[in-house]
């Protein structure tokens, strides 16, 4: 499952590499760790979630980690991850959860992985995608819309966070 690669001609979907992580710390920034990372990456901590994602891979496990990749020579410019099982999802549910780094941002590369993944989910078993978003965050409301996704349920996590739901049926997706 390592050769996972996905491409709409402008990126490129693949699953995180070891080589990614210099570029992953670069990336970061104040918007990411708020809205994604929950804190700011330490070396140590991003090759050893990278190397989950690679176990991940190789045991058909629950989680999809994607480098969301541009260009010819496949720049790292942000990731999106797959959950296929987790907190506050129903059996086919598949959470989608992403980010870009600063210079790429604005540019329709997020909308663009998020109707790649789901296509891939769609061909994993997934029946409905799930994109969380905090109200704060009105950016990524917006790469969920422009996804094909519709406002759904607000849920709450265990600490109390607020998040507005944006559902997608990946039968349509995967057409």
């Amino acid at each position: 499952m390592h050769d996972v690669k996905l491409s709409d001609g402008i990126i490129t979907l693949s699953p995180l590499r070891l080589d990614d992580v210099e570029a992953h710390l670069a990336g970061e920034d104040e918007l990411l760790v708020r809205w994604l990372n929950g804190g700011p990456g330490t070396r140590e901590g991003v090759e050893a979630y990278f190397r989950h994602c690679r176990e991940q891979w190789a045991t058909a496990g629950p989680l999809r980690a994607f480098g969301i990749r541009t260009g010819a020579d496949e720049v790292l410019a942000g990731t999106i991850d797959l959950r296929f099982a987790g907190e506050d999802l129903a059996p086919g549910q598949v959470n989608v959860a992403y980010g870009l780094y600063p210079s790429w941002r604005g540019r329709g590369l997020a909308t663009r992985a998020v109707v790649l993944a789901s296509k891939y989910a769609a061909s994993e078993g997934g029946a409905e995608a799930v994109i969380q978003v905090e109200p704060g965050n009105p950016a990524s409301a917006a790469v969920a819309q422009r996804a094909g996704f519709t406002p759904s349920k607000p849920t709450h996590a265990k600490d109390g966070t607020r998040f507005d739901w944006y559902t997608r049926n990946l039968h349509a997706a995967a057409r």
